[in-house]
């Protein structure tokens, strides 16, 4: 199985100040549903992760907060596009969880649910939050300048390894176009 994971605001759509608090909110980025659409031809299985901390803020629930996944899947769905899953976590940084990102929580279970050791899967994030997620987990980081992806970069930082891409289009093109994609195997 191939897998690749990415990060939802700033990646697939686009960005907000603040939160994203309903589906009229969402507003996809030209070309991301297309390059799940090649992902999803290529074989691979496409998962989202999102830190959702307006849920402990009291600033998105979690009704909205489906209502927001529907209408990505939805719009994915118009372009011959399928996401597997969506991960979020829903802990305010002070919450100190596993599951936000930098942290792993959210790809470890990735790994547990689709029972696959996450060397060297993808990670396309956009803050280096999602890089250093990636990095920990043993994935490989894909920074894409759509979102925070300018000021990530230019903060520098990044992790070692990680590939930089305008947007998820190109890095799709990479992953696509470059030296096979190594599958995900078992978990060790």
């Amino acid at each position: 199985m191939k897998l690749i994971v990415l990060d939802r605001n700033g990646v697939i759509n686009q960005y907000a100040e603040g939160y994203i608090k309903s589906p009229e909110e969402w507003i996809p980025i030209p070309g991301a549903l297309q390059a799940i659409a090649r992902l999803n031809q290529a074989d691979y299985r496409v998962v989202v992760t999102t830190n959702q901390s307006g849920i402990a803020r009291g600033k998105l629930s979690i009704v909205a907060l489906n209502a927001i996944h529907q209408k990505m899947h939805e719009a994915a769905q118009m372009v011959g596009a399928d996401i597997d899953a969506v991960f979020y976590c829903p802990h305010a940084v002070e919450d100190n969880c596993d599951c936000r990102k930098p942290k792993p929580g959210m790809l470890r279970a990735i790994g547990k649910r689709y029972d696959v050791n996450l060397k060297d899967v993808p990670v396309v994030g956009d803050s280096l939050c999602d890089l250093q997620a990636a990095f920990v987990s043993g994935c490989t980081p894909y920074l894409v300048l759509t979102g925070n992806g300018e000021q990530t970069r230019d903060k520098g930082g990044l992790p070692p390894g990680t590939l930089i891409f305008p947007d998820l289009a190109a890095a799709v093109e990479h992953i696509l176009t470059a030296a096979p994609a190594p599958a995900a195997t078992g978990t060790p």
